[in-house]
Formats: structure tokens, sequence, C-alpha cells
């Protein structure tokens, strides 16, 4: 990186920002309360709105959201007459799976191979500390040239929309000139990045049933209809055979004709097995980027150790669809639901509930943000130049304040490359990249400022 003095302050802050990432990472704040203490959410939140206060913030606040969860407000004035820049990030985290699978504890900041590890800490209470970075090394060299409004949710990784409708119900909350959503990702380490493209999501849980009670296999077994077998073939019918997404009525979405994406580098991002093949047809930018994706992300059912001679009479699944960019995830769902039905064999009751939903994201890269955040990485990441990319998942906001905000700006960056494993054991973010986007964003709001 080019010696400036905000990339020289970012450094210096370096230290204390892995100590407050630990304090973040300390919170197991995963907005599942039948899992995980409420509490634990809330202590998050509340060190948000600390350090938020502690920064100058005015109008701290927590706000109660529509689906019990609770996210961060705050308002940093600026100069008189200057624009005003929205940062986003969230504090909720994935659950962390199988802590045994854990190489140290996932709520414990952990470094490790140049890397720091823990649930949350690319996604995205590094974002948090990103943002504060970049004020500080701002404040540090001549001051914020731009009012500041800072918004940390707290039930992203959950889908159920509680910042949404809040925002909805209170419009004027969240207005600005430029939304910066740190959420995101670089393609890879040291290739700055824009993500200018989400999918939509909804998840649905299904329930399938066959009978009052479960019957001894032996007895009943080849006539009882099993609700478990019933299940998996509602399932297996979401997947051509080459493992396409089918769900009847839905489009196959477009072609990605942005950065391409190298299927020899995704196998080695997704660590797929030696000899297991990519499943999908088209380049690996279109599967994960431009088209729809069922996914099955659970299932209730009996688990092997302790399991009986038994036909089930329910079984119960819980799936994800991601839909692309200039499809609607409403109508996405209304398929879904009809496919499942119409999919479930031996006359067998079926029934869903939607859990979440989010549409889909395209972002204007011709507005004037973008040559300011281009220039902003040209001196972040020397010798590199800006790339636009698509992300695979969602972010539901995005799409509300698009809406709410027709004429905002928004840019989508963050810590989230291939190599922190989100959403995975093992999660890390690297410092490296922390540093060089805590700069980028740094020198994105004084370039945005001035122009």
């Amino acid at each position: 990186m080019s010696s400036n003095p905000v990339a020289e302050t970012v450094t210096e802050l370096m230290p204390r920002a892995k100590a407050e990432l630990a304090e973040l990472v300390a919170f197991k704040s995963v907005a599942d309360f039948d899992q995980f203490p409420r509490s634990e959410s809330e202590g998050a939140a509340r060190w948000v709105a600390d350090a938020l206060s502690a920064e100058g913030f005015e109008d701290v606040a927590l706000l109660d959201t529509p689906d019990g969860t609770q996210s961060v407000y705050g308002y940093l004035p600026g100069p008189d007459g200057a624009r005003t820049v929205l940062l986003y990030a969230h504090y909720d985290v994935q659950p962390p799976l199988d802590e045994t699978r854990w190489s140290t504890p996932p709520f414990e900041l952990t470094e490790r191979d140049g890397r720091w590890y823990g649930r949350g800490a690319a996604d995205c209470k590094g974002g948090v500390i990103m943002h504060l970075l970049a004020l500080r090394a701002l404040k540090a060299n001549g001051g914020v040239p731009v009012h500041v409004k800072f918004i940390a949710e707290g039930s992203e990784e959950m889908g159920t929309g509680g910042l949404q409708q809040y925002a909805e119900a209170h419009p004027e909350l969240l207005t600005a000139d430029t939304v910066v959503i740190g959420d995101a990702g670089n393609f890879r380490v040291g290739l700055p990045t824009v993500t200018t493209t989400l999918r939509g999501m909804t998840t649905l849980r299904v329930r399938v049933d066959t009978l009052q009670g479960n019957l001894h296999s032996g007895q009943f077994g080849g006539a009882a209809p099993d609700a478990l077998a019933a299940l998996i073939r509602v399932l297996d019918s979401l997947r051509a055979e080459d493992g396409t997404t089918t769900v009847d009525g839905l489009g196959q979405g477009s072609s990605w004709d942005g950065l391409a994406y190298d299927e020899k580098q995704f196998r080695e991002d997704a660590k797929v097995l030696d000899g297991v093949g990519l499943i999908g047809s088209g380049s690996v930018a279109d599967r994960i980027w431009a088209r729809p994706s069922a996914t099955v992300l659970g299932i209730d059912c009996p688990p092997v150790v302790g399991a009986t001679p038994s036909v089930q009479a329910s079984a119960r699944a819980l799936i994800g669809l991601r839909v692309p960019p200039g499809a609607d995830a409403a109508e996405a769902t209304k398929l879904l639901v009809a496919h499942l039905e119409a999919h479930t064999p031996w006359g067998a009751r079926v029934s869903t509930e939607q859990i979440g939903q989010g549409q889909p994201f395209r972002a204007d890269t011709s507005s004037p943000a973008y040559q300011a955040m281009a220039d902003a990485m040209a001196v972040a990441y020397p010798g590199e130049e800006m790339q636009y990319a698509g992300q695979g998942g969602s972010i539901p906001l995005c799409n509300t304040l698009s809406s709410l905000y027709p004429d905002a700006e928004i840019l989508l960056i963050g810590l989230s490359e291939p190599e922190a494993q989100i959403h995975a054991v093992n999660e890390s973010v690297s410092p490296q990249e922390l540093e060089r986007l805590s700069v980028a964003e740094a020198l994105f709001l004084r370039n945005y400022a001035a122009r």
C-alpha cells in the first residue's frame, strides 16, 4: 500500500481493531433464541452502541425491530452542506455448527497462519470494525467530510426482515445520498472488488405426514406410506440429473457477463473433493450469481444412532431457494410451494411455512460513487483495478433501501472473500484485507465528499 497519512493511521490502529473484534466475536449473537440466549445478541448490540457513542455519534439508539431483535443506529454530523453516507454492517452471526470441528473455539478470536479465526470475524462483525477504522482514520487526518449514518442489523443471517420492516415504517431514518454495505467481499484476497448483484432468497419449512404414528417396518413396511421416503422424493425433484435447480415455472436465470470465475479456482475455493463433479450447467459465474439454486438446509428425521426399525409417520425439511436478479422472490416462493405440493407422492399430506424472504438486487455501476470507490481502491490496492462481481448470497435490506431511496447510490464491499469460509467452520478474516478495505472506505468518503 502506498504511503499516505490515512493508511499510516489505519496501520497504527490495527492492534486496537484486533482487540475490539475479539470482544465483539465473544458474543454468541445468533438471532435464533431457541438455540442461543437473547442476552448474547443484546450484549453485542450494546457493544456497538457504546462504540458509536465513544466516536461522537449522536442519537445512538437500540431499535426494537418487529422480528424481536435489535438494530443499532447512530448519526455522526459532518460539515454543513455535506452529503450523507449510510454505513451498514450486521452484528448477528450464523450458528457455529459442530464446534468440535473448529480448530479453535468459534467465539474466541484466534490468530493462526496470518488470519484471525472466529465466528463473525468476516461476516460481519469485521464489517463493523472496518467502518470504525475508516472513520477513526479520517478523524485523525482532517475530519470526516460527510454526514454519517451507521446501522448495524441484528438478524440479517436469519432473514426475518426486522430491519427492513422497521425502515419501511420509519423511512426518514436511513435516508442517505450513498449507502456502503460492508457485508460483501473481494473476489479473492488482494483483488479489490465491489459486488454489483445479489441473488434474492426464500426459505421454507416443508412437512410431510402419512400416518397417525410410526409403525413397525417389518409388520407394515412395503405398504404403509413412509413420510421420510416421500420427503426424499420431493427434495430430489428440485434438481435435474446434472444438479441444475428445477422448480416448476421458475426460469433458469441468465448468463453472467462480468468477472469470470475459473472452474479450477472455484473447486479450490469451495474445497470440492477430488473426483466429485460440480453441479449445474453454464459457467461457474452463471451458476452462482445469475441463476436460481435450491439447497436442502436441514432435515428433521431420526438420527442413525438410536434409530428403530420404523416406518416414519412425519418428516420435515428446511429449503433455501436463491433467486437471481430479474426474478421476483415472492413469485418464486409461490412457485416453490406449488412445486412441493405437486411432487409429493402417494397423496401424502404436505404443508409449508415461509421463514424468510428477500428480493434480488442489481446496483447502478454508472453512478459517481463507483468512480470515487474505484479511485480509493487504486490507492489501497496499488497496481490493482477495481473489479465488479456478483454474489450468490442475499442481503434483503439492499432492495428495501433501493425502494425507499431510489436516488441513493449503493455499493457493496466487505471482508467475505473465499478464504474467509463464512457460514462454515473455521471462519476467518484476513487482517490485511481489513486494513486495506478500511483505507479504501476512508478514501472513498473523502473522494465522494469532493465530487
